[in-house]
């Protein structure tokens, strides 16, 4: 028919805007990940400080009583006085939390721009999360690897445009058109045989 190829057309040009329009998201997106990891880092930065400077005051009472920490830590956690024992506890868990944010810190500061995704999500602390997120601002890339998660974003928005919606949406309309042309064949394959001789 004749306004069949004027859709299609208009189809064809809204498909071509919707491909340019992911790109832009995609792009966008991805480019915001080196820019949260770096403010997370900020922010996960300062926890430690905080959590040394309490530990450090920790030790500084230790020595002044002639222990180590450790020995300090057990005394405290053997008394007999609860108050006392669960300020043993909060040490304990001051030492594992600097260790634990250490690890997490300087695992994510030295991996390669491709790995860094994938360290930051194993090391990653929820409620630092949280905070850097409700403080999150975008900002524009400037640096090669923005520039690489920009490029990754593309990509990955094209692949999930052709590969997810696009080429599914295709075949079930090839599969639909199969179905309408054999309807439509057999009413006349019926018709050819009557028409037959007994």
């Amino acid at each position: 028919m004749g306004w069949t190829r004027p859709v299609r057309s208009l189809l064809a040009a809204g498909e071509g805007y919707l491909d340019r329009l992911l790109c832009v998201v995609g792009a966008v997106l991805f480019s915001q990940l080196p820019e949260f990891i770096q403010q997370y880092l900020q922010r996960l930065g300062g926890h430690l400080d905080e959590a040394r400077r309490q530990l450090e005051q920790f030790r500084e009472v230790a020595a002044k009583s002639n222990f180590t920490l450790d020995e300090f830590i057990a005394r405290t956690l053997g008394s007999t006085e609860p108050t006392v024992a669960r300020l043993g506890g909060v040490m304990r868990e001051t030492m594992a939390r600097v260790d634990a944010l250490a690890v997490a810190d300087a695992a994510i500061r030295q991996a390669s721009i491709v790995t860094r995704p994938f360290v930051f999500l194993r090391h990653l602390d929820f409620s630092i999360a949280r905070a850097t997120w409700s403080i999150f601002r975008p900002a524009v890339p400037t640096t090669l690897e923005g520039l690489v998660y920009a490029a990754a974003g593309v990509l990955l928005a094209l692949a999930f445009y052709h590969g997810g919606v696009r080429a599914p949406v295709r075949r079930a309309l090839r599969r639909r058109a199969a179905r309408r042309a054999l309807a439509a064949e057999a009413p006349r394959a019926e018709a050819g045989g009557s028409d037959r001789p007994v």
